[in-house]
């Protein structure tokens, strides 16, 4: 690939972080439950809490892809560093497939007889079903580099 395309892969990588991020600043002020609450009173309900604490794993992939498109860029793919990060991104994936239902559960289980989950539930099973796309594309692609690598290997041996 030429530099420009990894430059602008990494750089799309960092707008879609810096866009994640004012979201998960911005959307807990705007969140039905909490759009009265002082600016403490929000940061401490639990379940914003969870969210952030899940968006950890969001972060740590896309870091890895980050860095991938930096091996890519330096010609490095078939390395043992570049199946690290393909394996760090497939577990990322997974925990925050885990995550999400988990806290689709929650709500599923712990909301108010008024109130109508299903939107939520909704945004749950989309992003669920990302992650999952995600971690099958990241564990199908490691496998296939840990292939190339491993015959790299076996090739500069007998050489």
């Amino acid at each position: 690939m030429k530099s420009i395309s990894i430059v602008f892969l990494q750089a799309a990588t960092v707008l879609i972080g810096m866009v994640a991020l004012a979201i998960l600043i911005w959307f807990p002020f705007t969140e039905g439950r909490s759009t009265n609450l002082d600016v403490f009173s929000i940061y401490a309900d639990p379940f914003i809490l969870y969210g952030y604490a899940a968006s950890i794993a969001f972060f740590v992939a896309l870091y890895n892809a980050f860095k991938l498109l930096g091996c890519i860029g330096q010609n490095k793919v078939f390395s043992s560093n570049a199946v690290r990060r393909l394996k760090n991104i497939k577990r990322c994936a997974i925990i925050l497939g885990v995550l999400i239902v988990l806290a689709g559960l929650f709500i599923k289980l712990s909301h108010h007889q008024e109130d109508d989950p299903a939107g939520f539930l909704a945004m749950c099973i989309v992003v669920t079903f990302v992650s999952i796309v995600v971690a099958t594309a990241a564990a199908i692609f490691e496998k296939i580099l840990q292939n190339a690598v491993d015959m790299k290997s076996e090739n500069d041996l007998t050489i």
